[in-house]
């Protein structure tokens, strides 16, 4: 009789998690230090922060070669390495991003890693967790009502224009009904009636700001640098000329402080912060990194989607401003992505073929390209499904070998830090040789034009950038507002290196366009838009939250 294949909900509900002072004290954290949500889940003060012990701490970023829709399981890699890290002795803590409650009922059901490699409560995780997907949203929100309080006071109008305004309201959850709203209809008592939309609570910028914020002072200053929009004389107008930055700053005075809690293995994971990574910067917040760092030998993160945009966003804009120095990374690849770009069709993913992977393998190759750039040598992983053969196995590491590149199986998924010591072990050496020096794509300072074109050039390989009559208006404000000398945080699919999701595996004399411009001035960064960026999502025909219930208990399935 065949064993029964367990859910991952089921998986974790089996797990006997430890009080969190338990897992806290693995990192030399007494309980005064805790604010304790419960027994399972804990915030962090900002104050064991320390830059000395950051120093002399070691960073690894897991990312991915271009994903299939499914996702190739970065979160389920990162979690299983930090178990076999901790395995073969080495003090690690996992460093991840909070699940949106959009994709968490939409597609993926759950996003808390997978198998025996998952962090747990997992339940709160991806449900509510210490409510700071709330706080976000109440600020952004509150941001909201003060612009439209302002357009209709009479004593205080700023004079804006509501026609410039781009700041949205945003809540956590996929309703493509609310993209485009009109808002302030019914008479005079209810404002002044103007276009406005919904975006979905991880692509807000206070998001983004709440995971480039380095300390609560400079969170105040960054939400008060918020662009709201021009005055009807053409003056700009930021959160801080509305007093809004402290008020923001109050509703996240908690949500800024990191979430402790735990592997099913009893290791500590702290969670922070979730922008996504094909519209924002796709990592955790800079104050989680950095407490990971502080309190650990090791910290093992990981960030959105395929390395082309996570990773470059990480090591581009996140390390940059943080001075953070990443010392390995782990480059996640599967089988069923390697047929995918390789020509397969999705009801084919599972299907054998040494020909489809060896199509398909000039993607990940671009990948460790790209990675190699930076000054990294990249670990590949290889993350196992049942479906993947020998000889498909065999061909990726013989490729990899000839790149000066290890390929290792990681079984993390089925067997948790049983599954993942090999990978463990090749992750330390890349560390301990010392021949990875991180270095920045490109300088900050160097025109917009030029550092856009530097990343697509390098790590998209295209051939050249165009931009539409919008595009240049755009980008004519952005220099207008002085704001020049921000980095890039390119909005783009994450299903291929071009600007055209159709492209796959290693495309070649495509040229990609800019449609248009945005600009997080709070969270420091510009957004090239190529395509059309989806800020809020819709769900599928079939959401996952039609297979999802709650017992008299308060037991939950259908989590995955």
């Amino acid at each position: 009789m065949s064993k029964k294949v367990l859910s991952d909900i089921e998986i974790a509900q089996q797990c006997e998690m430890k009080h969190i002072e338990e897992i806290a004290a693995k990192i030399n954290l007494s309980p005064d230090d805790l604010e304790l949500y419960g027994k399972y889940k804990a915030k962090i003060p900002l104050r064991l922060i320390d830059e000395d012990k950051i120093k002399n701490s070691h960073l690894v970023l897991v990312t991915a070669m271009t994903p299939t829709p499914a996702g190739e399981g970065k979160t389920t890699t990162s979690i299983g390495l930090t178990e076999g890290m901790n395995k073969i002795g080495k003090r690690t803590t996992v460093v991840l991003r909070e699940p949106s409650l959009g994709p968490v009922f939409g597609i993926k059901g759950g996003a808390a890693g997978g198998g025996y490699s998952q962090v747990v409560p997992m339940e709160d995780i991806n449900l509510h967790f210490t409510g700071d997907f709330s706080a976000v949203e109440k600020a952004n929100n509150l941001l909201s009502a003060l612009i439209d309080n302002n357009i209709q006071s009479k004593t205080r109008n700023l004079g804006i224009d509501p026609r410039t305004i781009g700041w949205k309201r945003v809540m956590d959850m996929n309703d493509r009904a609310l993209r485009d709203i009109t808002i302030g209809l019914g008479g005079t008592a209810n404002g002044i009636p103007r276009q406005d939309g919904f975006n979905i609570t991880p692509a807000s910028e206070v998001m983004a700001i709440l995971c480039m914020a380095e300390n609560f002072e400079d969170l105040k200053t960054r939400l008060g640098s918020i662009y709201v929009g021009l005055t009807f004389d053409k003056k700009p107008i930021y959160a801080r000329d509305l007093n809004a930055e402290n008020a923001m700053a109050i509703l996240l005075k908690d949500a800024i402080m990191p979430n402790l809690v735990q592997t099913m293995e009893g290791n500590p994971a702290i969670i922070h912060g979730g922008p996504f990574a094909n519209i924002a910067q796709g990592t955790n917040t800079i104050i989680a990194t950095k407490a990971g760092l502080s309190l650990s030998d090791f910290v093992v993160t990981e960030a959105g989607f395929g390395a082309d945009l996570g990773a470059e966003k990480f090591l581009d804009i996140k390390c940059v401003s943080a001075g953070l120095k990443p010392e390995a990374v782990v480059l996640v690849a599967t089988i069923r992505a390697l047929r995918h770009h390789g020509g397969a069709p999705k009801e084919e993913y599972n299907t054998a073929s040494i020909e489809r992977v060896e199509a398909g393998f000039p993607n990940l190759q671009k990948h460790i390209e790209n990675i190699k750039k930076f000054g990294l040598n990249p670990v590949v992983a290889i993350n196992a499904f049942p479906t993947d053969t020998e000889e498909e196995i065999e061909l990726i590491q013989s490729k990899c070998i000839e790149m000066g590149v290890n390929a290792i199986v990681a079984e993390g998924w089925a067997n948790g830090g049983n599954g993942m010591e090999e990978l463990a072990r090749a992750v330390v050496n890349e560390v301990e040789s010392g021949k990875n020096n991180f270095t920045q794509l490109y300088n900050w300072e160097l025109p917009i034009k030029d550092k856009i074109e530097t990343i697509a050039q390098e790590i998209y390989g295209a051939v050249g950038v165009d931009y539409s009559k919008q595009a240049l208006t755009d980008l004519a404000k952005i220099n207008n507002l002085g704001l020049n000398a921000l980095p890039i945080c390119m909005a783009k699919t994450q299903k291929s290196f071009s600007d055209n999701d159709k492209m796959l595996a290693r495309p070649a004399n495509f040229r990609i366009t800019v449609r248009e411009f945005e600009f997080a001035a709070g969270a420091g960064f510009i957004i090239p838009i190529l395509g059309k960026m989806m800020r809020m999502p819709g769900l599928p025909a079939t959401p996952a939250s039609e297979g999802m219930s709650i017992d008299k208990n308060g037991k939950i399935s259908g989590l995955s």
